[in-house]
């Protein structure tokens, strides 16, 4: 094992002058900003810095042996992977203030960003989400036979995370060309590594995940740069994934605020005579490859480029805040080129025309990646793709392993590597296994830097099946309050194709929801040919003056059931299809007609999307009410498996008394 009592030894090997002076002109770059960083900082002109001092030899090295169409994605110390891809610095700096110039028209902070253009995916404060990211983009480069790898950076603390034992065992699993590159500085914050893991080094975790492991002294720029240079050669010939230790040491607090003071100071006497900048320089001058001439050239030209950006930064205003600029972000733009339906007419089930439009999909979009449990050989646990690895190979219809996470971090991934995917939840219940991805990954990233998440996730949900409380929940309205994210949530055979098509159209993720108790026992004719639906576009089922009820999913067929029991009840009817967008209009012109509302839904009552929509025709329709807006919903309990108890917690028993009630009214 690699100690910080480990000389630093270098080996130039065959290397040439121009890239040993390249190497430490990388090093002294990030060290010299962050100096002035913390000048800024002293200074009280910055408020916050996350230093990588004495770090910079892994993340330079890392960097400059890749090609530089290859994607990093990096943390919060490595200020290195940003200046060795040529970022202008004043763009840094703006980033870093929040000006416009930045990556995030100053809605993100530091290193919370990505960028095509360089093939970096920044970081979310979360740790550990960018490693299932890394897996989808490294599986979109499997795909398209590019011969490129992808390099993620964890440290050892955010290593203590279930996304790092999901992502490391999905890239094993599949052969993913991703080096996973843990910095192990001996500190997760304030906690030593004594108490975040047991295991002596990172690299014993290489065989159970059955990869190779490599563990390089990080404060040696010739050691990371000649292994990983090899590394990548070899991968790139032979695509696989591999485990990179590399031990340093943070000289600096987590963040300045933090400081250094449950650090023992001998640990900073034995580092610092490990310093990567100035052993290296120190190495090169008696080589021969470096005078100090040279070295004072290297810094005064440094020190003027980064003058000249931090005055650039200064100087540019901040963003004005603009409601309807923050409000249009949140989503990719998007223009669905509408497809009526046409041709011949088939009956089909609910469930048979999911399959149907996921057949028509992958057709069309021959860049899209189907991932989930049991969905290949086995047809998923619906029997939904049964039949598609037989059209569409195992490339494109992949079993995945329990890895929720990964999954989705992976899908997102295949998006940011310019692939579509979809991720089928096998029940709604397990997305809370993903549940960081999906509401601060995937829903945030467009308003964050700007790139869309082409991404949709299937999940099968709701009760009276007699499935009990974790395979029976409405969970809609967790994503429904998380900006950033769209909602389906089809009633009919139709529709579910229709809507499922456009999702997949969408360049922003769509939560599609599938009601399980739908899937066999509703049918319609409709077209064999593909076709779309706009989202946010309500279906008025039924017609009438009476009242309006505002439904989706299984509600919607309850009270079409109720009202034909009821049939002097003459109500408006109407089927959301879409939770977001919401189709407000059609609600409020319905409300205002009648004067009368009820929202049904099978979700909870408390917290449910009725309140919502009960606030909204408030709102807006109060002048014409005629009676109070009515909220049905089910019971505020989990979910009970014996049937009876199932139907006493759902609301459709109630909801019959509740519409008799508000008719009367």
């Amino acid at each position: 094992m690699i100690t910080a009592e480990a000389p630093l030894l270098y080996n130039r090997r065959k290397l040439k002058d121009d890239t040993l002076i390249a190497l430490y002109k990388g090093l002294l770059r990030p060290r010299m900003i962050e100096e002035k960083m913390l000048l800024l900082l002293r200074q009280g002109k910055i408020s916050k810095w996350f230093s990588g001092i004495g770090q910079e030899a892994g993340t330079v090295g890392v960097t400059m042996a890749l090609d530089k169409d290859e994607y990093i994605l990096p943390m919060h110390r490595n200020l290195g992977v940003f200046t060795s891809r040529g970022i202008p610095l004043n763009r840094l700096f703006s980033q870093f203030q929040g000006k416009p110039s930045g990556f995030t028209k100053g809605r993100d902070r530091s290193f919370h960003f990505g960028t095509q253009e360089y093939k970096i995916i920044g970081m979310i404060s979360h740790l550990g989400p960018q490693l299932g990211l890394a897996d989808g983009i490294a599986l979109g480069n499997l795909l398209k036979k590019n011969n490129k790898l992808t390099l993620v950076f964890s440290g050892d603390g955010g290593a203590s995370e279930g996304d790092f034992h999901e992502a490391l065992n999905v890239a094993a699993v599949w052969n993913l060309p991703v080096i996973f590159t843990v910095e192990n500085n001996g500190y997760g914050l304030s906690t030593p590594s004594n108490e975040q893991f047991r295991c002596k080094q990172f690299i014993d975790k290489g065989i159970g995940y059955g990869m190779e492991a490599i563990q390089v002294d990080g404060n040696n720029i010739l050691e990371v740069y000649d292994t990983v240079k090899k590394l990548a050669e070899s991968m790139r010939l032979n695509p696989r994934p591999v485990l990179l230790e590399l031990i340093t040491f943070r000289m600096r607090g987590h963040e300045e605020a933090s400081g250094t003071k449950y650090v023992p100071k001998e640990l900073f006497e034995i580092w610092g005579k490990k310093d990567p900048l100035n052993n290296f320089e120190k190495y090169l001058l008696e080589e021969g490859v470096l005078d100090e001439k040279m070295i004072e050239g290297f810094r005064a030209e440094n020190k003027k480029e980064i003058e000249h950006a931090v005055e650039l930064a200064f100087n540019e205003t901040l963003p004005a805040p603009n409601t309807e600029l923050e409000l249009n972000d949140m989503y990719a733009p998007f223009e669905l080129n509408e497809i009526k339906p046409q041709g011949r007419k088939t009956n089909k089930r609910y469930l048979d025309a999911i399959s149907d439009g996921l057949r028509l999909a992958m057709r069309k979009h021959e860049n899209l990646v189907l991932m989930g449990q049991d969905i290949a050989e086995y047809g998923g646990v619906f029997k939904i793709t049964d039949g598609f690895v037989a059209e569409f190979g195992k490339d494109r219809v992949r079993n995945t392993p329990l890895c929720e996470s990964a999954i989705i971090g992976a899908g997102m991934g295949l998006s940011l590597n310019g692939m579509k995917a979809m991720v089928e939840m096998q029940f709604a219940d397990f997305a809370t296994e993903g549940f960081n991805q999906l509401v601060n990954n995937l829903a945030k990233t467009h308003y964050r830097w700007g790139q869309n998440v082409d991404v949709v996730v299937r999940m099968p949900t709701g009760a009276a099946m007699a499935s009990g409380p974790f395979h029976s929940q409405s969970n809609e309205a967790w994503f429904f309050h998380t900006p950033g994210l769209k909602i389906a949530y089809p009633a009919f055979a139709s529709d579910a194709k229709g809507l499922l098509l456009t999702a997949f159209e969408d360049p922003n993720p769509v939560m599609f929801f599938e009601h399980k108790a739908l899937y066999r026992s509703i049918s319609e004719d409709i077209s064999d040919e593909y076709y779309t639906i706009p989202f946010g576009k309500a279906r008025l089922v039924r017609e009438g003056n009476d009242l309006t009820i505002v439904t989706y999913g299984l509600g919607v067929h309850w009270a079409m059931e109720i009202l034909d029991k009821h049939p002097e009840i003459k109500a408006d009817l109407i089927d959301l299809r879409t939770l977001v967008p919401l189709d407000k209009e059609a609600i409020i012109t319905s409300v205002n007609k009648t004067g009368k509302g009820i929202v049904l839904h099978e979700d909870t009552l408390t917290g449910g999307i009725g309140g919502e929509l009960s606030a909204l025709i408030s709102e807006n329709c109060f002048d014409k009410l005629d009676a109070p807006v009515i909220r049905s919903a089910s019971l505020d309990t989990p979910v009970p498996m014996n049937s009876d108890l199932e139907w006493n917690f759902l609301p459709k028993a109630r909801f019959e008394k509740q519409l008799l009630d508000l008719w009367k009214y």
